[in-house]
């Protein structure tokens, strides 16, 4: 093996994570429930806010009682009820922008009589996170990702059902 294509390699495994799910709920409420604060701390973070609502550019933050600073967000594209995506994990004190941040976009799908949601997040190989780093950012997306999005299906089919 050539001198560093293991690293390569092993770098190429962590830049895209993707998940998909089934949710017993019409993509409005899907929508609702991923985009708007009052929803997003029922499923994901203790405490969350969003200036003028759920737009591109729109500024947001998202509290976790064990984080000592809460993290930033920025709203990338709004299309309801098909997609939203959101840049964060960006360094302390950026705002989240191309290039210091990872990119999350969700596609909602019509499957009556629910939704299909896709969750791809990039950009973590952008970083410019060492190896170990890296792996441990992108692993522990995955396992936040595999905690919370079964959260989210449960409130929205909750949403749906009241």
């Amino acid at each position: 093996m050539i001198a560093g294509t293991e690293q390569a390699m092993e770098l190429t495994e962590f830049g895209t994570l993707e998940r998909e799910i089934r949710i017993d709920a019409a993509p409005e409420v899907v929508f609702d429930v991923i985009s708007r604060p009052e929803h997003i701390r029922e499923w994901w973070s203790d405490d969350a806010s969003l200036d003028a609502g759920a737009r591109p550019g729109a500024i947001g933050q998202l509290v976790w009682a064990d984080r000592d600073e809460p993290v930033p967000f920025v709203v990338v594209e709004s299309d309801p009820p098909r997609t939203f995506s959101f840049r964060w994990t960006s360094p302390d004190g950026e705002t989240p922008a191309a290039g210091n941040s990872l990119l999350v976009t969700i596609d909602l799908e019509p499957s009556p009589p629910g939704t299909v949601l896709r969750l791809t997040e990039t950009g973590f190989r952008e970083m410019g996170w060492e190896a170990a780093v890296l792996e441990e950012a992108f692993h522990d997306h995955e396992r936040g990702w595999d905690f919370f999005l079964p959260r989210l299906g449960a409130h929205a089919a909750k949403v749906a059902r009241s």
